[in-house]
Protein backbone atom coordinates (compact mmCIF):
# COMPACT_ATOMS: atom_id res chain seq x y z
CA UNK A 1 0.00 0.00 0.00
CA UNK A 2 1.31 3.49 -0.70
CA UNK A 3 1.63 5.14 2.61
CA UNK A 4 1.03 8.08 1.07
CA UNK A 5 -2.63 7.82 -0.85
CA UNK A 6 -4.34 5.20 1.12
CA UNK A 7 -6.96 5.01 -1.03
CA UNK A 8 -5.66 5.81 -3.62
CA UNK A 9 -5.29 9.48 -5.79
CA UNK A 10 -8.59 11.24 -6.00
CA UNK A 11 -10.19 9.66 -9.59
CA UNK A 12 -11.31 12.44 -11.70
CA UNK A 13 -14.64 11.40 -13.53
CA UNK A 14 -15.80 13.11 -17.03
CA UNK A 15 -19.81 12.60 -16.58
CA UNK A 16 -20.42 13.81 -12.79
CA UNK A 17 -24.46 13.15 -12.41
CA UNK A 18 -26.51 13.98 -9.51
CA UNK A 19 -26.51 10.24 -7.65
CA UNK A 20 -22.67 10.87 -7.47
CA UNK A 21 -22.63 14.75 -6.26
CA UNK A 22 -25.19 13.59 -3.88
CA UNK A 23 -22.97 10.67 -2.54
CA UNK A 24 -19.95 12.98 -2.15
CA UNK A 25 -22.38 15.59 -0.53
CA UNK A 26 -22.93 12.61 2.09
CA UNK A 27 -19.12 12.03 2.12
CA UNK A 28 -18.78 15.38 2.94
CA UNK A 29 -21.02 15.62 5.98
CA UNK A 30 -19.92 12.38 7.44
CA UNK A 31 -15.83 13.75 7.55
CA UNK A 32 -15.70 15.31 10.87
CA UNK A 33 -17.67 12.44 12.23
CA UNK A 34 -15.72 9.95 10.93
CA UNK A 35 -12.45 12.03 11.73
CA UNK A 36 -13.53 12.00 15.54
CA UNK A 37 -14.04 8.06 15.55
CA UNK A 38 -10.20 7.77 13.91
CA UNK A 39 -8.57 10.01 16.46
CA UNK A 40 -10.70 8.70 19.46
CA UNK A 41 -8.71 7.68 22.53
CA UNK A 42 -5.64 8.31 21.10
CA UNK A 43 -2.90 9.58 23.21
CA UNK A 44 -0.53 12.83 22.76
CA UNK A 45 2.27 10.62 21.73
CA UNK A 46 0.36 8.49 19.21
CA UNK A 47 -1.39 11.32 18.03
CA UNK A 48 2.57 13.09 17.26
CA UNK A 49 3.14 10.04 15.66
CA UNK A 50 3.44 11.15 11.54
CA UNK A 51 1.29 8.16 9.78
CA UNK A 52 4.44 7.64 6.87
CA UNK A 53 8.08 8.43 7.26
CA UNK A 54 8.76 11.64 6.51
CA UNK A 55 4.50 12.43 6.68
CA UNK A 56 2.86 15.01 8.92
CA UNK A 57 1.69 13.44 12.20
CA UNK A 58 -1.55 12.91 12.66
CA UNK A 59 -2.22 16.13 14.92
CA UNK A 60 -0.72 18.28 11.82
CA UNK A 61 -3.45 15.91 9.82
CA UNK A 62 -6.07 16.77 11.79
CA UNK A 63 -5.64 20.43 11.75
CA UNK A 64 -4.50 20.04 8.07
CA UNK A 65 -8.14 19.02 7.65
CA UNK A 66 -10.53 22.05 8.53
CA UNK A 67 -7.63 24.49 7.63
CA UNK A 68 -8.04 22.50 3.81
CA UNK A 69 -12.05 22.58 4.19
CA UNK A 70 -12.14 26.07 5.03
CA UNK A 71 -10.09 27.43 1.45
CA UNK A 72 -12.44 24.63 -0.17
CA UNK A 73 -15.57 26.68 1.40
CA UNK A 74 -14.14 30.14 0.09
CA UNK A 75 -13.50 28.85 -2.89
CA UNK A 76 -17.33 27.50 -3.32
CA UNK A 77 -18.50 31.17 -2.51
CA UNK A 78 -16.31 32.84 -4.48
CA UNK A 79 -17.13 31.05 -7.49
CA UNK A 80 -20.89 31.31 -6.79
CA UNK A 81 -20.23 35.27 -6.56
CA UNK A 82 -17.97 36.15 -9.35
CA UNK A 83 -17.34 35.22 -12.68
CA UNK A 84 -13.94 32.76 -12.88
CA UNK A 85 -12.80 33.92 -10.30
CA UNK A 86 -8.73 33.64 -9.97
CA UNK A 87 -8.32 31.68 -6.25
CA UNK A 88 -5.41 32.27 -4.21
CA UNK A 89 -3.10 28.92 -2.90
CA UNK A 90 -1.64 28.31 0.47
CA UNK A 91 1.36 27.05 1.65
CA UNK A 92 -0.33 23.57 3.38
CA UNK A 93 3.11 22.32 4.48
CA UNK A 94 4.18 26.01 5.93
CA UNK A 95 0.72 25.86 7.18
CA UNK A 96 1.01 22.91 9.33
CA UNK A 97 4.42 23.97 11.00
CA UNK A 98 2.32 26.75 12.31
CA UNK A 99 2.17 26.68 16.22
CA UNK A 100 -1.47 26.33 16.05
CA UNK A 101 -0.73 22.67 14.36
CA UNK A 102 0.61 21.59 17.60
CA UNK A 103 -1.99 22.14 20.15
CA UNK A 104 -4.63 19.97 20.80
CA UNK A 105 -7.08 18.54 17.96
CA UNK A 106 -10.63 19.40 19.59
CA UNK A 107 -10.78 22.90 18.78
CA UNK A 108 -10.29 22.11 15.01
CA UNK A 109 -12.77 18.71 15.49
CA UNK A 110 -15.18 21.09 16.53
CA UNK A 111 -14.42 23.41 13.45
CA UNK A 112 -14.47 20.81 11.15
CA UNK A 113 -17.98 19.88 12.07
CA UNK A 114 -18.74 23.53 12.38
CA UNK A 115 -17.49 24.01 9.20
CA UNK A 116 -19.01 21.30 7.44
CA UNK A 117 -22.78 22.10 8.52
CA UNK A 118 -22.46 25.17 7.07
CA UNK A 119 -20.63 23.67 3.85
CA UNK A 120 -23.27 20.73 3.35
CA UNK A 121 -26.63 23.41 3.33
CA UNK A 122 -24.63 25.63 0.38
CA UNK A 123 -23.68 22.30 -1.53
CA UNK A 124 -27.41 20.50 -0.89
CA UNK A 125 -28.64 24.07 -2.59
CA UNK A 126 -26.71 24.14 -5.63
CA UNK A 127 -28.80 23.68 -9.05
CA UNK A 128 -27.13 22.30 -12.07
CA UNK A 129 -26.27 25.64 -13.42
CA UNK A 130 -24.25 26.44 -9.92
CA UNK A 131 -22.66 22.98 -10.63
CA UNK A 132 -21.11 24.44 -13.46
CA UNK A 133 -19.31 26.93 -12.35
CA UNK A 134 -15.49 27.40 -12.00
CA UNK A 135 -12.39 29.24 -10.40
CA UNK A 136 -9.01 29.35 -11.62
CA UNK A 137 -6.59 27.78 -9.52
CA UNK A 138 -2.97 29.08 -10.59
CA UNK A 139 -1.49 25.63 -10.58
CA UNK A 140 -4.38 23.06 -12.01
CA UNK A 141 -6.04 26.03 -13.85
CA UNK A 142 -10.12 25.90 -14.28
CA UNK A 143 -11.95 23.52 -11.52
CA UNK A 144 -16.00 23.10 -11.92
CA UNK A 145 -17.57 23.47 -8.71
CA UNK A 146 -18.94 19.72 -9.72
CA UNK A 147 -15.60 18.28 -9.54
CA UNK A 148 -14.64 20.42 -6.42
CA UNK A 149 -17.46 18.29 -4.48
CA UNK A 150 -15.81 15.06 -5.22
CA UNK A 151 -12.10 16.46 -4.94
CA UNK A 152 -13.02 17.57 -0.86
CA UNK A 153 -14.96 14.14 -0.34
CA UNK A 154 -12.06 12.12 -1.28
CA UNK A 155 -9.87 14.74 0.29
CA UNK A 156 -11.67 13.88 3.67
CA UNK A 157 -11.45 10.34 3.25
CA UNK A 158 -7.80 10.43 2.18
CA UNK A 159 -6.67 11.93 5.46
CA UNK A 160 -9.42 9.93 7.50
CA UNK A 161 -7.41 6.79 6.13
CA UNK A 162 -4.05 7.99 7.12
CA UNK A 163 -5.31 7.73 11.07
CA UNK A 164 -6.86 4.90 10.17
CA UNK A 165 -4.27 3.15 8.58
CA UNK A 166 -1.56 4.27 10.72
CA UNK A 167 -3.76 2.87 13.64
CA UNK A 168 -4.33 -0.61 11.84
CA UNK A 169 -1.01 -0.80 11.49
CA UNK A 170 0.08 -0.01 14.76
CA UNK A 171 -2.20 -2.09 16.57
CA UNK A 172 -4.02 0.96 18.22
Amino acid sequence: MDLRYPIGQFDQQTIINRDQIEQWIKDIEQAPIQLREAVQGLTDSQLDESYRPGGWTIRQVVHHVPDSHMNAYIRFKLALTEDHPTIRPYYEDRWADLPDSKHPIEASLQMLEALHNRWTKLLHALNDSDLERVFLHPESGEVKLATNIGIYAWHGKHHIAHVTSLRERMAW
